[in-house]
Protein backbone atom coordinates (compact mmCIF):
# COMPACT_ATOMS: atom_id res chain seq x y z
CA UNK A 1 0.00 0.00 0.00
CA UNK A 2 0.92 3.55 -1.07
CA UNK A 3 0.05 6.86 0.03
CA UNK A 4 -0.62 9.25 -2.70
CA UNK A 5 -1.31 12.96 -1.64
CA UNK A 6 -3.03 15.36 -4.25
CA UNK A 7 -2.03 18.69 -3.59
CA UNK A 8 -3.42 21.76 -5.69
CA UNK A 9 -1.50 24.67 -5.66
CA UNK A 10 -3.41 27.84 -6.83
CA UNK A 11 -1.63 30.91 -8.00
CA UNK A 12 -3.07 33.85 -9.46
CA UNK A 13 -1.68 35.75 -13.03
CA UNK A 14 0.09 32.02 -14.15
CA UNK A 15 2.07 32.08 -11.14
CA UNK A 16 1.16 28.27 -9.94
CA UNK A 17 2.53 27.08 -14.07
CA UNK A 18 5.60 29.27 -13.29
CA UNK A 19 6.04 27.34 -9.83
CA UNK A 20 5.69 23.83 -11.40
CA UNK A 21 8.17 25.18 -14.53
CA UNK A 22 10.78 26.44 -11.88
CA UNK A 23 10.79 23.14 -9.87
CA UNK A 24 11.57 21.00 -13.43
CA UNK A 25 13.78 23.43 -14.53
CA UNK A 26 15.64 23.64 -11.37
CA UNK A 27 16.07 19.84 -11.00
CA UNK A 28 14.17 19.74 -7.63
CA UNK A 29 11.70 17.49 -9.29
CA UNK A 30 14.25 14.88 -10.29
CA UNK A 31 15.96 15.43 -6.73
CA UNK A 32 12.30 14.28 -5.41
CA UNK A 33 11.91 11.36 -7.32
CA UNK A 34 15.14 9.98 -6.37
CA UNK A 35 14.30 10.40 -2.81
CA UNK A 36 14.36 6.65 -1.18
CA UNK A 37 10.60 5.52 -1.28
CA UNK A 38 8.85 8.20 -3.79
CA UNK A 39 7.10 6.51 -6.19
CA UNK A 40 5.89 9.41 -8.30
CA UNK A 41 5.76 13.03 -8.40
CA UNK A 42 3.88 14.67 -11.37
CA UNK A 43 2.43 17.71 -12.02
CA UNK A 44 -0.92 18.30 -14.12
CA UNK A 45 -2.51 21.33 -15.04
CA UNK A 46 -6.61 20.98 -14.75
CA UNK A 47 -8.16 22.03 -18.33
CA UNK A 48 -10.87 24.21 -16.62
CA UNK A 49 -8.51 26.32 -13.91
CA UNK A 50 -5.53 27.73 -15.48
CA UNK A 51 -4.56 29.03 -12.50
CA UNK A 52 -4.17 25.81 -10.87
CA UNK A 53 -1.41 23.01 -11.16
CA UNK A 54 -2.43 19.00 -9.73
CA UNK A 55 0.88 17.34 -8.25
CA UNK A 56 0.11 14.08 -7.89
CA UNK A 57 2.75 13.02 -5.18
CA UNK A 58 2.89 8.87 -4.03
CA UNK A 59 5.47 7.70 -1.37
CA UNK A 60 6.02 3.88 -0.25
CA UNK A 61 5.16 4.89 3.09
CA UNK A 62 4.84 7.85 6.14
CA UNK A 63 8.27 6.66 6.89
CA UNK A 64 9.10 7.99 2.75
CA UNK A 65 7.33 11.27 3.62
CA UNK A 66 8.29 12.13 7.16
CA UNK A 67 11.97 11.56 5.64
CA UNK A 68 11.16 13.99 2.71
CA UNK A 69 9.85 16.40 5.28
CA UNK A 70 12.74 16.54 7.15
CA UNK A 71 15.17 16.76 3.52
CA UNK A 72 16.76 19.80 2.17
CA UNK A 73 14.22 19.64 -0.83
CA UNK A 74 11.41 21.11 1.69
CA UNK A 75 13.32 24.41 2.17
CA UNK A 76 13.22 24.35 -1.76
CA UNK A 77 9.68 23.76 -2.23
CA UNK A 78 8.82 26.30 -0.11
CA UNK A 79 11.36 28.61 -0.95
CA UNK A 80 9.33 28.56 -4.00
CA UNK A 81 6.03 28.28 -2.93
CA UNK A 82 6.47 31.56 -0.91
CA UNK A 83 8.04 33.48 -4.74
CA UNK A 84 5.11 32.12 -6.43
CA UNK A 85 2.58 33.21 -3.39
CA UNK A 86 0.77 29.96 -3.90
CA UNK A 87 -1.89 28.49 -1.54
CA UNK A 88 -2.87 24.64 -1.14
CA UNK A 89 -5.79 22.75 -1.07
CA UNK A 90 -4.23 18.57 0.64
CA UNK A 91 -6.08 15.77 -0.23
CA UNK A 92 -4.35 12.16 1.08
CA UNK A 93 -5.48 8.74 -0.17
CA UNK A 94 -4.29 5.07 0.77
CA UNK A 95 -3.43 2.90 -2.83
CA UNK A 96 -5.62 0.01 -2.77
CA UNK A 97 -3.83 -2.94 -3.71
CA UNK A 98 -6.26 -5.38 -4.61
CA UNK A 99 -6.43 -4.36 -8.07
CA UNK A 100 -9.36 -3.23 -10.18
CA UNK A 101 -12.26 -5.57 -10.07
CA UNK A 102 -13.16 -7.97 -12.65
CA UNK A 103 -16.69 -6.19 -13.76
CA UNK A 104 -14.54 -2.56 -14.11
CA UNK A 105 -12.67 -4.15 -16.28
CA UNK A 106 -14.76 -3.66 -18.90
CA UNK A 107 -15.04 0.33 -18.83
CA UNK A 108 -10.81 0.00 -19.37
CA UNK A 109 -9.45 -0.33 -23.11
CA UNK A 110 -6.58 -1.20 -23.00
Amino acid sequence: MSIVVNIYYIGKDGSARRFADEMTSSGVVADIRAEEGNERYQYFFPMDDPETILLIDQWRDQEAIDAHHTSPMMEKITALREKYDLHMKVERYLTDTSGIPQKDQQFIKN
